[in-house]
């Protein structure tokens, strides 16, 4: 068995949770393997064995265990002691026993801006949305922080019986009950084993997202259209919302609790739930650090199930990309042809542009204000400076910045009527919404923000005026562009494997969250991108395997902007994007659907140990 053999057969590496009731024992994957028997029933009675032999108590052993894995492959996850730890890795029939650990989670415009327009294509002609019939009945499982069923993207008006291949269920809970899933959440499953008090008690014991994550993940990728639709009812980033296989059934798997992250040991429950409940994709938004990989995701690509998962967002530094095994698609993410530009006019007429989401008219003013410049915008920057009614300028180079969300807090604390916050790409606008309700804060990159800090040292009244914001499309974007949060390869865990696989739009990206429509940025945004493509791909090619999928999106991918230019990647400084920064390139879905040549690989014949036969 050669070093790739031996690291794709190595099936988990995780760390720590923390303790349960008995501040002794935590909790502990035990993977075993290939499923012995074809009856579930089978598979969990011996799992009960393995821990009664350790705890010498049928009774204990069935209040340790937490999961039981006997559909997809055989382990379990129970809480045990250090000792009993080591016992049970010393049994036969165990391949690895490892600590349990937490994954973090990793929107009108995009799928246009991909070539996915739902009217783009001449009648004559039919792209791969239209040859897929958009996704129809494929079923996409997502593994995240659950669902919000009320949003119109999940209205199920015209669809047909949910497909009979469907074996899963739907799990009720706290504000949800049988009639929360239709004909377009097909099914739903949360998993809270291990999970502690604390936590659960501010959440949704239910499918139901808190967070919005889970909800915006969901209908990017599968989303119905919904009209008229803008980010907070704004009229910002204005248009059709909708996902990329608009026509695809969900199956929901509830991983990720607020204040409490996702866990090992539920992820793995719930691909394994999702194996056997019969879906065709696996969507995961979500990862650890660099290293820490979900290694029993090769269980679902083993059989025929495609796994996408997001890159990390640690970028730009090398290195930093996760969810690195060689069978799933890995992605990063990209800008794309929509912006917020918003106009700041100095006192000396030079008008200058940011990006922002400055619609909130109850704080728009046609006046100049006071401009000052406060330098890092910490606490003491502001006490020596007098910010109150006039915008400021946070600009430190070469100096540790204090974050975006803690210069909004300080300076709409001293009484600033405004912000303008430098960074080194000023496109990701996520934060900012917070900011509007009080004053416009406007995101400018260190070019912009030194000339407006050379005006301010210059003159001895400065001025400025910040206009509202408005959106732009089209060719007056440059993209895309990979972001500078996207994580970079090599990765550390497996430096011999090329990572990320493709790039995909992960920045302001429109999609549901609980009743409206918000942006948000991160790979996060960008992997549910490259499943609808997947899903889409899959309802064309049938009979391709997951590696096949996977080949004809890197090797279609584009390596040029809309321009015809080498795309850029964002960083410290910009520079040509290279096969550690988006992998392939950029995802072309109208080009993969015939790329002339894909490659397969079959992991059977490698000789996993825990492969089936």
């Amino acid at each position: 068995m050669d070093l790739r053999t031996a690291f794709s057969c190595a099936l988990l590496l995780v760390t720590l949770l923390p303790p349960s009731v008995n501040a002794s024992s935590k909790m502990y994957i035990v993977y075993i393997g290939e499923r012995k028997h074809d009856d579930p029933s089978v598979v969990t009675s011996s799992h009960h064995d393995i821990l009664t032999s350790i705890f010498g108590s049928k009774d204990e052993a069935l209040e340790s265990i937490v999961y039981s894995y006997k559909h997809g492959f055989s382990g379990f996850a129970a809480m045990l002691t250090e000792s009993q730890a080591e016992t049970l890795a010393k049994f036969p029939e165990v391949t690895s026993v490892k600590p349990n650990t937490y994954h973090e989670p990793h929107t009108t415009r995009s799928w246009d801006f991909l070539g996915l327009g739902v009217s783009q294509q001449p009648p004559e002609q039919h792209g791969l949305l239209q040859k897929a019939n958009y996704g129809e009945d494929v079923i996409i499982g997502v593994i995240d922080s659950g669902i919000w069923p009320e949003s119109l993207s999940f209205d199920d008006t015209g669809y047909g019986p949910v497909p009979t291949r469907w074996k899963g269920v739907c799990q009720v809970g706290q504000a949800w009950n049988t009639t929360s899933c239709n004909r377009k959440i097909i099914g739903a499953r949360w998993y809270s084993g291990g999970v502690t008090e604390e936590v659960l008690k501010d959440n949704y014991l239910s499918p139901r997202d808190l967070s919005g994550h889970g909800t915006h993940v969901a209908s990017t990728i599968a989303g119905g259209e919904v009209w008229n639709v803008s980010y907070k009812g704004s009229g910002l980033g204005a248009g059709v919302a909708r996902g990329g296989a608009p026509r695809s059934r969900l199956g929901v798997y509830k991983v990720c609790w607020e204040g409490g992250s996702c866990q090992e040991a539920a992820i793995l429950a719930a691909i394994d739930d999702a194996i056997n409940d019969g879906v065709d994709i696996l969507s995961l938004s979500l990862g650890g650090g660099a290293g820490e990989e979900i290694f029993g995701s090769l269980h679902a690509v083993l059989r025929g199930i495609p796994v996408v998962f997001s890159g990390g967002n640690d970028g730009p530094m090398p290195s930093t990309v996760n969810n690195a095994v060689p069978w799933v698609t890995t992605v990063a993410a990209s800008t794309m042809d929509r912006s917020f530009p918003t106009l700041m006019t100095l006192g000396n007429k030079e008008k200058l542009v940011g990006q922002s989401l400055h619609y909130n008219t109850s704080v728009i003013s046609s006046d100049f204000k006071g401009l000052v410049h406060a330098r890092s915008c910490d606490v003491q920057a502001l006490a020596s400076s007098n910010v109150t009614g006039k915008i400021v300028l946070c600009y430190a180079p070469g100096e540790a910045q204090v974050a975006l969300i803690d210069a909004m807090i300080l300076t709409v604390e001293a009484g600033a009527n405004g912000l303008i916050f430098a960074q080194n790409a000023a496109n990701n606008l996520d934060n900012l919404g917070a900011c509007g309700r009080f004053m416009p804060c406007v995101l400018v990159d260190f070019e912009i923000a030194q000339r407006i800090a050379s005006y301010w040292k210059r003159t001895g009244n400065p001025v400025v005026m910040v206009s509202s914001t408005v959106t732009v499309v089209g060719n007056g974007v440059l993209a895309p562009r990979v972001a500078s949060f996207s994580s970079r390869g090599p990765s550390a865990e497996f430096p011999y494997i090329l990572k990320p696989d493709v790039a995909a739009p992960g920045v302001s990206i429109l999609a549901a969250v609980r009743g409206s429509y918000v942006l948000l940025s991160g790979t996060s945004m960008a992997c549910p991108h490259v499943s609808a493509v997947t899903a889409l791909l899959k309802s064309v090619h049938r009979n391709w395997s997951p590696a096949m999928i996977k080949s004809a999106m890197v090797t279609t991918a584009s390596l040029t902007d809309r321009f015809g230019m080498p795309i850029q990647a964002e960083g410290f400084p910009r520079k040509l994007a290279d096969p550690f920064d988006f992998g392939g390139g950029h995802i072309n879905p109208d080009r993969a659907v015939d790329p002339g040549l894909v490659y397969d690989v079959d992991a059977r014949q490698e000789g996993c140990s825990g492969a089936p036969p």
